[in-house]
């Protein structure tokens, strides 16, 4: 437990830090961000929101730079991120309406593709020399090809060729989203084609890792041993699996950084709402609120995957918690 607490003061400072250098880098622009936000604001949004940005970019700029900052801290203790220029919506509400597309598209592409990977990584590696190292190439070719391309080739072949898939957009546009059957499997069909790009792109970097750190536990000490017992093989395969996982899953958490920042080019192609676009969104916009909101989302998102590795490490390997007991 207190590897935990320790993990958790540093992500905690990390944290802080993040949220420092989201304040500063605004500041660090040349001339008055806000003074270039209000000339480009006036006459299309209320004297109110331009005060509501004011107060994200720290309140008044002509105060001390520590006054600002605490007012900056304020705001964001009560989750305030501002107004977005392009949307003029607070940018809280946004995310809050956005990220879930994100997290259902990339959340669940990154969880299968791990899962999978892993599992097949566990399966080569233990059977290597076998026919079943003929997947390889194949997975190390698709693993190459990024996964916008591959959803660029998949939609026109499965969707615009062949119509297996639907073209475009999260749901059928003809159904009133809610709770419901209709609602629900539209959304289910439309999410396939965007999160099998994903998957076949980035199914064999986990497969391949997994294989290979299964190729190096097997000639270890306690698995030799466990072999000469005559434990069952599922027994044996489970406790090398568990050691072989753990690199897997520390890589895993900076995976689901990199997909989420590179959702835009996947929702992009798809016509897919989501994160991804609020950044393409943002940055032509020269939206702040909304570029520093999605920044601190992000980042964020890392730091928690980061935090459940660090748990699950705790769980998975034994050594941790007996070198903590003494």
């Amino acid at each position: 437990m207190r590897v935990i607490l320790r993990r958790l003061g540093v992500y905690a400072f990390t944290a802080w830090v993040t949220i420092t250098v989201n304040f500063i880098l605004p500041r660090l622009m040349p001339g008055n961000p806000f003074d270039q936000i209000a000339a480009k604001l006036t006459g299309v949004v209320t004297a109110q929101e331009l005060q509501a940005i004011k107060i994200q970019l720290g309140g008044d700029i002509n105060q001390p730079m520590i006054e600002q900052y605490w007012h900056y801290l304020n705001q964001l203790a009560h989750f305030n991120l501002g107004v977005s220029i392009t949307l003029s919506s607070p940018v809280s509400t946004i995310l809050a309406g956005q990220i879930w597309w994100t997290v259902g598209l990339i959340g669940v592409a990154a969880v299968l593709s791990f899962l999978i990977g892993t599992v097949l990584g566990v399966v080569f590696g233990w059977m290597r020399g076998s026919r079943a190292d003929n997947v390889i190439p194949v997975a190390t070719f698709l693993q190459s090809v990024p996964y916008y391309f591959l959803g660029t080739v998949l939609i026109m072949a499965f969707a615009s060729h062949w119509h297996f898939f639907p073209l475009e957009n999260a749901y059928d546009l003809s159904i009133t989203p809610g709770w419901h059957w209709d609602f629900i499997s539209s959304l289910l069909r439309h999410s396939e084609l965007p999160i099998l790009s994903i998957v076949l792109s980035s199914l064999a970097g986990w497969m391949l890792g997994m294989r290979n750190m299964m190729v190096t536990i097997a000639g270890e000490d306690f698995v030799l041993m466990a072999v000469a017992k005559g434990l069952p093989r599922r027994r044996v395969i489970w406790h090398a699996a568990r050691s072989a996982i753990l690199p897997s899953i520390a890589n895993f958490t900076l995976a689901i950084g990199l997909l989420v920042s590179g959702s835009l080019l996947v929702e992009q192609i798809f016509n897919y709402p989501g994160v991804g676009n609020l950044i393409l969104e943002a940055v032509g916009g020269e939206d702040y609120p909304l570029i520093q909101g999605i920044f601190l989302l992000i980042t964020f998102t890392v730091l928690g995957a980061s935090f459940l590795a660090d748990i699950l490490y705790y769980v998975l390997d034994p050594r941790i918690r007996t070198a903590t007991a003494h």
